[in-house]
């Protein structure tokens, strides 16, 4: 279990330091007890309501997005990441992306400057796939998706992690 912060707030929101505490204390994951919520509670001087009312507040604030499971891809098989990587309109980028984004597939997906002459690409897709090929599959619905919009497209795989982990409050 895991809260996801939002990367795409306009404006920083100030928490309040109950509100901080909580999201420190579950930002690694919820503790895998019969009750979590209590067990934050019993840490954090609360109740198990409080904390349950706090998160429920955090998430319609779009302070978090979720609380949910988060499962290790690797364990389950998807060997294969593939970050693609789209050159289309600058004008439509933010008509496509969404589209893009909203594909079950598709984990991240962002717009990102191009740095030319080298780098053409704006639009950003993470697929992941138990093969290369699955990926390419994928790479091949978002074409579709982008249809004329789409001037090239790559698909960057990844070879080794050397680092992974979410957002982190300290």
């Amino acid at each position: 279990m895991s809260t996801d912060l939002r990367a795409d707030m306009a404006s920083p929101v100030l928490l309040d330091p109950l509100d901080r505490a909580l999201i420190v204390a579950t930002q690694a994951g919820l503790p895998l007890v019969p009750e979590p919520y209590a067990a934050l509670a019993a840490e954090l001087a609360m109740s198990a309501d409080e904390v349950m009312a706090r998160l429920t507040q955090l998430q319609a604030a779009g302070i978090i997005r979720r609380i949910g499971a988060v499962p290790n891809h690797y364990a389950i098989g998807w060997t294969a990441n593939g970050m693609t990587v789209w050159d289309v309109p600058d004008e439509q980028v933010d008509q496509l992306g969404p589209l893009i984004g909203a594909l079950p597939f598709v984990t991240h997906c962002y717009r990102r400057p191009r740095a030319l002459p080298a780098w053409p690409y704006n639009l950003f897709a993470m697929v992941h796939g138990s093969s290369r090929e699955e990926c390419a599959s994928k790479a091949a619905e978002i074409r579709a998706v982008l249809g004329e919009a789409c001037r090239a497209g790559e698909i960057l795989y990844s070879t080794r992690i050397l680092k992974k982990s979410g957002l982190r409050l300290s």
